[in-house]
């Protein structure tokens, strides 16, 4: 069977990973192309929102299964298209994305439909808004409606840091403007896999955003992640289920907006175990999936076909994920995420151990000497998998050691706090 991806950087690697390993998938296509990716995949030469050409490429090499990935293939409308065709599509469509896009439907949604989230309120007014900020606790987080560079997402500590973000968000138009309270607690990055109706998950794993040791700098996509976490337990993703998962699809459903795929859930775990929803991708996230699809004990292509057809329930009642550890640290361009510098020489890829360590290409392509070079501001995910969450931090350390360019960036302590709490 043939296979189709539509997305780009390291999480799109590791989906043509995981899916190669199939025993069902002759061969696979994508619109991204690296210095690694070529090995798994076919590049085709169609940008990702040139729905006719995307479309006839489908049909003319009989596409069994498309998996989209990315914002601008999501809202090209192509998954929508597939649908009416009745081509098995893994993704979401135009109108789900409001719900990733836009901060003030996804709030409006969350309590709609009574998910649990902090408190908030949306203003198109600065005047109102500023005059919310004043009368509210400390730290107050500040939420740009619209995406810009950066998350978007501000903690506030003062109320002058407050009203100026209100003052640049609605200045540059990025409104409404979102304010909400600040729940304290713990963070967790939770996936699951959908037919639009029902849903299994994936391994909970903690994302680590800002660009610098300590959680300082600027908030990225993400500088590594380690999985599973250990505070997340069975009763825990009960609660989560119950609470955010089911209604979540309900409504999702209500309002016409489901589909099938990948929702990833960010929450926010309080000092009484409580759980709030603070925000909803609808594709996979990066470096998440470099770190979770490895714990994975399932053929992807088998569960991905299953939930684009419908039939996620009848085909499994649970995803079988393993007992290992996973953690990934991103290499990256200093600089990034800004001003970033490229076609620097990456050296020390062949002395990597594949049978412990993995390497999932974001940004690298290969210069006139086929020598592998950056090319962008997240240049590789480096993965790690082991028996206990201590092997696998000192294995992708091992093996950043190994690796070199001129500018590389990388966070020193993905994962060090808690291995030092199992010490």
């Amino acid at each position: 069977m043939k296979v189709l991806v539509l997305g780009s950087g390291g999480k799109i690697h590791a989906i043509i990973w995981k899916l190669s390993q199939s025993p069902a998938v002759s061969k696979i296509f994508c619109t991204f192309k690296n210095a690694a990716i070529e090995k798994l995949a076919e590049y085709i030469e169609i940008r990702e929102n040139d729905t006719p050409k995307l479309l006839e490429f489908i049909k003319s090499n009989e596409i069994t299964l498309t998996v989209v990935e990315s914002d601008t293939a999501i809202n090209s409308g192509i998954a929508d298209l597939l649908r009416k065709e009745n081509i098995a599509v893994f993704g979401a469509g135009i109108a789900s994305s409001k719900i990733e896009i836009s901060k003030s439907f996804a709030k409006k949604f969350f309590h709609k439909y009574k998910i649990p989230t902090a408190p908030f309120g949306v203003f198109e007014k600065e005047s109102l808004a500023i005059d919310h900020a004043r009368k509210a606790k400390y730290p107050l987080v500040v939420k740009y409606d619209s995406r810009i560079p950066g998350s978007g997402t501000i903690i506030c500590e003062s109320f002058n840091e407050a009203k100026t973000a209100i003052e640049y968000c609605l200045n540059n138009l990025y409104k409404p403007v979102v304010i909400e309270d600040f729940i304290a607690g713990r963070s967790v990055s939770f996936h699951v896999i959908t037919d639009g109706y029902n849903a299994l998950p994936l391994s909970a794993a903690y994302t680590y955003k800002k660009s610098d040791e300590g959680n300082s700098g600027y908030t990225t996509e993400g500088m590594g992640a380690y999985a599973p976490v250990s505070y997340f337990d069975r009763q825990l993703e009960e609660k989560i289920a119950q609470k955010i998962f089911f209604p979540l699809i309900d409504g999702l459903n209500s309002d016409k907006i489901g589909f099938p795929g990948v929702l990833k859930a960010n929450i926010i775990i309080d000092d009484k175990n409580e759980v709030y929803l603070a925000g909803i991708s609808i594709s996979f996230g990066d470096p998440e999936a470099q770190t979770i699809l490895p714990l994975l004990d399932e053929d992807l292509f088998a569960v991905m076909y299953s939930a684009a057809i419908g039939a996620l329930s009848d085909d499994y009642e649970v995803l079988n994920i393993n007992d290992e550890h996973s953690i990934c640290v991103v290499l990256a361009s200093s600089g990034y995420p800004h001003k970033i510098k490229k076609g620097f020489v990456i050296e020390g890829l062949e002395e990597i151990d594949e049978d412990n360590t993995l390497i999932f290409h974001s940004d690298t392509s290969k210069n006139l000497y086929g020598e592998t070079v950056t090319a962008g501001g997240r240049v590789l995910s480096v993965v790690s998998v082991a028996s206990t969450l201590h092997r696998a931090h000192d294995a992708v350390y091992e093996a950043i050691d190994l690796i070199s360019f001129d500018n590389r960036k990388y966070r020193k302590d993905i994962a060090k706090q808690r291995v030092m709490e199992e010490v």
